[in-house]
């Protein structure tokens, strides 16, 4: 089929993602075709912010009362929705705007507790103040937010308000619902695609399947695509993303589909399954950007199938992978500035969900993304899928020209704070992108993830502080010197203690990444890991972390080579996706039972609360089961501290 050099490309964000902020896949793809391509006709649209403004309004209110189950027998937040459903039908398009920013003054109203009804999500809340013997709805959340941080308390409260809708239509409606994804378990390391079928051809869609199908009527409706793509970053995502397709195709059939994204880059490189091409088109591998311009030239009879770049493809029944030696991506350098244009950057909602300093600048406030290098500088730590090109081709962009990019993005959202969202930022670039920003005397907040190397002095530190960082991300993974080493990870703990450190110093916020369940780890060692972590929260140098369960990936040197980090693979026949791998440890390790505790004392530590206990306290959940006593040197951390300051 040939088609106008003028036809017209829709890029779209299936529901779901963040709340706060637009996913910036499409945003970079409109950005690279505004400038390789401007003959065509580019537009992007994020249905996921738009399903939830329609399920979170007065309408989408009523609409969900009508096809919950009775109050006999239903859950506690049915019951809760059902008995409040008229005050709640009143208060939730305020509360929304209030989200958005479009009615500070709410805040007090909000923060009162006395104008929105609460629901289960609010039990501890309550247990909290009757624990501490004040009023529930007046003191109980000072600890948190003193007595003036009424805007802050009131985005709480109100977050807190949908998650309990957010259970309402989960438990309700929709079981496959979240506020940040849809259909996940449909999808995440699916061996086999019978249950998405069977989810998307359901003679009976649900209520969010239906406003989702309107809202891609709307958009086909306002846009006519004769080109649609779809990223699709996380398992969460996929269902919604063939949910989209399969109602484009019924109300277009000419409409060509493609998706791609960093699930499809992951769990979809060994695709057999050829029923997902009754949904899409094409599937495309890694960047997007050559093998979307080769696309393109397909659909205009310009280029054949044999010489299309990683785009998989259904040939006589069968899946095959067109990738044509001859092609190369497109320079990072060359790729275009991410372009917002056509999103609407006023819809989106600043949540506080978690009382964790670093959830809450990642889901609070509007964050304009950015890469500063494609690929990681590293690409060593075995846990880690660095045989993946997203990983494996580090490419850095100059500091000029990341500055050029922050500038553009700031005159067209308005809006100074960025994501910086590396793997790992680069030591080099960041000096030279902080120095870039205050010679050219550009103001803009930032925070991204690195690792906590050496190369992170006190005094790139500062400087660093200086030109707008405000919080830094690192992995400390299992805070274990041996199985740091293990990972290839290429840091030790008393190392992270004199980077994290000097973050702190020059009043930059640090988040460590934690892991627990790794290859080989003892209860042992896990103790032990906790008890650094702890004294890392005593010694000031981080503020906020987060417990992650190991997970074996296929594409990492762990799961291609499973037998020297001393565990067995069962590999599964699968169809359609492959990425998370069971497996058998040998050292019997109750990782469950451990990581409730690592949990509970994250959550103390974070307050400020319990750092003056044993770390085996925190493990009294795992019953008879002997936890042993940490050996790790009391002053361990602080040691590493003073070293560092006497240097």
């Amino acid at each position: 089929m040939v088609v106008s050099s003028s036809f017209k490309v829709l890029l779209l964000t299936p529901p779901m993602t963040q709340l706060n902020t637009p996913y910036p896949a499409t945003a970079y793809l409109k950005g690279f075709l505004r400038k390789a391509r401007p003959d065509l006709r580019v537009e992007q649209a994020d249905p996921a912010i738009e399903l939830v403004l329609r399920l979170f309004s007065r309408k989408g209110m009523t609409r969900v009362a009508s096809v919950l189950p009775d109050k006999t027998n239903a859950p506690a937040s049915v019951r809760y929705f059902l008995h409040f459903q008229s005050q709640i039908e009143t208060v939730v398009e305020p509360t929304i705007r209030f989200l958005q920013g479009k009615d500070p003054s709410l805040a007090i109203r909000i923060a009162s507790r006395e104008f929105l009804p609460e629901g289960p999500r609010f039990s501890p809340l309550r247990e909290q103040a009757q624990a501490l013997g004040v009023p529930e709805n007046e003191d109980s959340l000072n600890w948190a937010f003193g007595a003036m941080g009424v805007q802050d308390r009131a985005k709480y409260v109100a977050s807190l308000f949908l998650d309990d809708l957010a259970d309402v239509i989960r438990e309700g409606v929709d079981p496959r619902f979240g506020l940040s994804r849809y259909g996940e378990k449909l999808a995440a390391s699916a061996p086999s695609f019978d249950p998405l079928v069977e989810a998307l051809e359901s003679r009976t869609p649900s209520l969010v399947d239906q406003m989702l199908d309107e809202i891609t009527t709307e958009l086909v409706v306002k846009h006519r695509p004769d080109i649609v793509g779809l990223t699709v970053p996380f398992p969460g995502n996929v269902y919604g993303a063939l949910r989209i397709a399969q109602r484009v195709k019924r109300l277009a059939p000419l409409t060509r589909i493609f998706m791609g994204g960093g699930y499809v880059n992951t769990e979809l490189r060994e695709l057999k399954e050829p029923r997902i091409f009754d949904y899409v088109d094409f599937i495309t591998l890694d960047d997007g950007e050559r093998p979307l311009l080769c696309l393109l030239e397909l659909i205009e009879g310009k280029r054949s199938s044999s010489e299309l770049l990683r785009t998989f493809v259904l040939e006589t029944g069968s899946v095959v992978l067109k990738n044509n030696p001859a092609l190369h991506d497109i320079p990072f350098r060359e790729a275009g500035t991410p372009t917002y244009e056509g999103l609407k950057l006023d819809q989106y909602l600043s949540v506080v969900e978690m009382l964790n300093p670093m959830h809450r600048i990642w889901s609070d406030g509007r964050w304009n993304k950015l890469t500063l290098a494609h690929g990681c500088y590293w690409k060593k730590c075995n846990f880690c899928d660095i045989s993946l090109d997203y990983i494996g081709r580090y490419d850095p962009a100059g500091a000029d020209h990341l500055v050029d990019q922050i500038e553009q993005i700031v005159r067209e959202t308005g809006q100074t704070g960025f994501h910086f969202v590396d793997e790992a930022a680069p030591p080099a670039v960041l000096r030279s992108l902080a120095q870039k920003l205050i010679q050219r005397n550009v103001v803009i907040s930032w925070w991204g993830n690195l690792r906590f190397e050496k190369t992170f002095t006190p005094e790139l530190a500062e400087l660093l502080a200086r030109s707008g960082c405000v919080a830094v991300s690192g992995g400390l993974e299992v805070a274990s010197d041996r199985l740091l080493k293990l990972m290839n990870k290429g840091v030790t703990v008393e190392q992270v203690a004199r980077v994290t450190h000097a973050f702190t110093q020059a009043g930059i916020m640090v988040h460590a990444y934690l892991m627990y369940g790794f290859p080989t780890q003892t209860v042992q060692e896990t103790v032990d890991a906790l008890e650094r972590v702890r004294q890392l929260f005593e010694a000031g140098c981080i503020q906020s972390a987060y417990w992650h369960r190991f997970s074996a990936t296929a594409h990492s040197p762990i799961g291609k080579d499973p037998e020297r980090f001393g565990i067995r693979i069962l590999r599964a026949n699968s169809q359609f996706a492959v990425n998370d791998l069971l497996f058998e440890d040998p050292t019997g390790a109750d990782h469950d039972g451990l990581g409730q505790g690592l949990r509970k004392a994250l959550y103390n530590y974070m307050h400020g609360i319990g750092l003056d206990q044993d770390a085996r306290s925190w493990f009294e959940a795992m019953g008879k089961k002997r936890v042993p006593l940490a050996k790790v040197p009391h002053d361990l951390i602080m040691k590493a501290v003073e070293e560092s300051l006497s240097s």
